[in-house]
């Protein structure tokens, strides 16, 4: 089964669809505009029951199939980012300092698209539940809207999700059992010292040095407390201090990101990355404080439903385009807290030899949309399929 052939003539509204979401993007759970778009959208597909407010701006909707039977989740997620789109495209963001960067632009239009699909025919026995969430880019969205009980209130037994994949052959379809994606914890270190004039550091207590010797230190957490099997991260991304050049600061503050894959593992990093810091910034006569906070936690496919998804995958692609042992990876998503409430699987798209996702001249490549929308309609009718 190739990719659906309605679903291939609407390529072109799927198209217009997606670049009208680009250039009206959103951050976090203030997805307003981008909501009502869906459900405008899925009201005129015919879907009668739709959810509105869910972790703020969340939208699902619950398509019946042609017979009753088990209820299967499908999400995308509809934020942007605060950053400037550089794409140059004639759909560039309209929105000063947000941007469509990561295709969620396009998540949402594969999913409206197999909405589409799926409203027309009907060829299930069971229900989908579409589930359009805000705030994957940091605000945890996935998280808010299990917690409110999307799981138990629309009675979802298993739950997909898809994500473009920069630098996959375009249309190329690949995921794993077991852990696919990182977790994704965010550190400060705020070290004190004690300033005074640029030209008599001998009456200071500098925290600069110290925090330029704590970037190094912590990276013996990788390199002498992690097995070289285990896969770990930890990034300094940010370090200030000072406003200028003849005065010594009398604090300064550095933070980054832990990814890890394993619980012992992030319990192990964060025990050591307090250790280190108060132990490092005393050498210099400085005092420590790490506020670590704990985010997503790794997004792991359930063994039975990825093989399954990897199946539907090669009835829409081809055998040879998927694979379904790739690597981990380390970033991290917040569909991690979608799997650990529900059996369910994550996949990724290729769409080919493009700028990655985060990166100012990204863009979604729209040829793409067609096959995700089959990939989830042909999953609800392979998983729900009608009795002969």
């Amino acid at each position: 089964m190739p990719v659906i052939n309605s679903i291939a003539a609407d390529a072109d509204t799927l198209t217009a669809w997606r670049r009208h979401l680009h250039q009206h993007p959103e951050l976090l759970f203030d997805c307003v505009k981008t909501a009502g778009f869906v459900v405008e959208k899925l009201t005129s597909f015919g879907i009668s029951e739709i959810h509105e407010g869910i972790a703020k701006t969340g939208v699902v909707a619950i398509i019946e199939g042609r017979a009753p039977g088990r209820t299967i989740g499908l999400r995308a997620d509809m934020d942007a980012l605060p950053m400037q789109d550089l794409s140059g495209s004639d759909h560039a963001s309209t929105v000063p300092g947000v941007a469509h960067t990561c295709g969620h632009d396009g998540h949402t239009t594969m999913l409206l698209g197999a909405a589409k699909y799926l409203a027309e025919t009907r060829n299930f026995a069971g229900r989908v539940a579409l589930l359009f969430q805000p705030a994957e880019e940091g605000g945890g969205g996935g998280k808010v809207m299990v917690d409110e009980g999307i799981m138990d209130r629309f009675g979802i037994e298993e739950v997909y999700g898809i994500h473009n994949a920069p630098g996959e052959p375009e249309g190329h379809i690949v995921t794993a059992p077991g852990p696919l994606m990182a977790s994704a914890d965010e550190f400060r270190i705020e070290i004190t010292g004690k300033g005074g004039h640029g030209a008599e550091p001998q009456d200071c207590i500098d925290p600069v040095p110290a925090a330029a010797a704590l970037v190094g230190a912590l990276q013996t957490i990788v390199s002498r407390n992690t097995s070289a099997i285990d896969n770990l991260v930890v990034s300094v991304t940010e370090i200030h201090a000072g406003t200028a050049h003849n005065i010594i600061p009398s604090t300064a503050w550095l933070g980054g990101t832990v990814r890890s894959f394993r619980p012992e593992t992030r319990d192990m990093a964060e025990r050591r990355m307090r250790e280190i810091a108060e132990a490092q910034a005393a050498v210099f006569g400085c005092t420590a404080e790490v506020i670590y906070d704990r985010g997503y936690p790794p997004t792991v496919n359930h063994a039975a439903q990825a093989a399954f998804a990897a199946e539907v995958a090669r009835e829409v692609v081809g055998a040879d385009k998927v694979r379904d042992d790739i690597d981990p990876i380390m970033p991290a998503e917040d569909f991690s807290y979608m799997l650990e409430a529900r059996p369910g699987a994550y996949l990724f798209l290729g769409q080919g030899d493009t700028p990655v996702c985060h990166h100012p001249e990204y863009d979604f490549n729209d040829s793409i949309a067609p096959i995700g929308a089959s990939f989830f309609a042909r999953l609800v009718e392979t998983a729900l399929p009608l009795k002969g």
